[in-house]
């Protein structure tokens, strides 16, 4: 089936070339065609360009999209979207004072997510997570990487896993899974913290490789989690079974996290709210997205990446929701990029080029995702009538989605 789109009032992030990411000062360049026309072949671009360039063509719908905006689906690169229950209750204790980590030291946090989700059967946790995909496929992203991380033990881990991999052949968006099983220490290892790593190794990742069930590997490399050493240790075995690396670094202190990532050729290295001038210089030079979550920063009240810095350094960034129960209770990408605006100060051009290219970079879906090129995949977002671009992470409390196209179609964008 062939749908044309007519007289749209800007055609946002066209890409003739393939560019898988950019970088430095090319992130504030943004390629858009004004008074353009896109047309899709059932689920791929065909051909866009501008209204004057528009020859005949037998369709089977054009849709006019006359004062509206189509740009590419959000690509969220960083979530934690399977969890079961909630923490509000949490929520409530940071706005009596308690920090993430005192909150994590009496039991709260993420163990507290993994009591709870080692009593949710498949199923129910099938069912709530389907909420949330359909919830941020309305919101405008169509790429999703999706971590484990709340089992924390190795029926529970692959149970995750497996509500992933149900969650991928379920829907229409492009879903990555990661086996983040070294998020924290379950209380049983509380004094045998090595222990809990040669389960991860011994295991853990032979049965997820076996039933292939993810793409990366992750880890959180931070004080009173996991040492670089046994970061190190998990990497090495993990690239046994083809596992590329996405840790999460530096969320409060910078511990050497960032250079494993890079010796490790990891896709991606995330949060990033502390950084050191060495910490920039390892990424220079490397494959490694470095990757912001704004609304963690927003929710916890801690430092936001220093976006300028990092760019103004030559290096490109991604931008990711975070979503999870404790720190970043939201998938809205459209916030994220308004709050990238905001509190990073990174331009419009900026933050919308580290929401879609640069992040569907740091998920492996570059030739696939992140742009409007002929032959990928038609995700693509339209606006409601907007003034500009600009006002996208203007209006940061406005919904500006008219409709959104996922893999081809029209989804329901109230659902």
């Amino acid at each position: 089936m062939k749908t044309l789109f007519i007289h749209i009032q800007e055609l946002i992030q066209i890409r003739e070339t393939e560019i898988k990411k950019v970088s430095g000062e090319a992130m504030n360049t943004l390629p858009t065609i004004k008074n353009a026309y896109l047309l899709i072949d059932n689920n791929r671009i065909a051909d866009y360009g501008t209204m004057n360039d528009l020859g005949d063509n037998k369709v089977d719908q054009t849709i006019d999209c006359t004062n509206k905006m189509i740009l590419p689906t959000w690509c969220d690169s960083h979530s934690h979207i399977v969890y079961a229950g909630n923490r509000e209750s949490e929520f409530a204790d940071r706005i009596k004072g308690l920090t993430y980590e005192e909150i994590a030291q009496k039991g709260g946090g993420i163990l507290n997510s993994a009591k709870k989700l080692q009593k949710t059967s498949e199923l129910e946790l099938f069912k709530q997570a389907s909420k949330r995909v359909e919830e941020v496929m309305s919101m405008g992203t169509g790429a999703l990487e999706i971590k484990s991380g709340y089992g924390l033990n190795t029926v529970p881990e692959i149970k995750m896993l497996r509500v992933i991999k149900k969650l991928n052949e379920t829907y229409p968006i492009a879903i990555k899974a990661t086996f983040l099983g070294a998020h924290a220490f379950p209380s049983q290892f509380k004094h045998n913290k090595d222990g809990y790593v040669d389960l991860i190794i011994n295991n853990m990742l032979p049965l997820i490789a076996k039933e292939q069930l993810a793409d990366f590997i992750d880890v959180f490399c931070e004080v009173g989690y996991f040492s670089t050493l046994q970061t190190i240790k998990i990497l090495d075995a993990a690239a046994e079974y083809g596992l590329q690396p996405k840790i999460h670094v530096n969320q409060f202190n910078s511990v050497g996290g960032v250079q494993v990532g890079v010796s490790n050729k990891a896709l991606s290295v995330d949060h990033l709210e502390v950084m050191t001038e060495q910490d920039i210089l390892a990424l220079q030079d490397s494959e490694t997205m470095p990757v912001a979550l704004p609304s963690c920063s927003f929710f916890l009240g801690i430092p936001y990446t220093p976006a300028r810095k990092l760019i103004d350094a030559g290096l490109p960034l991604a931008l990711a929701s975070d979503y999870n129960p404790g720190s970043t209770p939201s998938g809205n990408m459209n916030f994220v990029v308004s709050t990238a605006c905001i509190k990073m100060k990174m331009t419009p051009e900026e933050a919308i080029n580290a929401a879609t290219l640069n992040g569907a970079y740091a998920m492996n879906l570059a030739e696939t995702h992140g742009s409007i090129t002929i032959g990928k995949i038609a995700s693509f977002i339209i606006t409601k009538e907007i003034p500009s671009y600009t006002f996208i992470p203007y209006s940061f409390g406005s919904n500006l989605i008219e409709e959104v196209y996922i893999d081809g179609n029209k989804i329901n964008v109230g659902c």
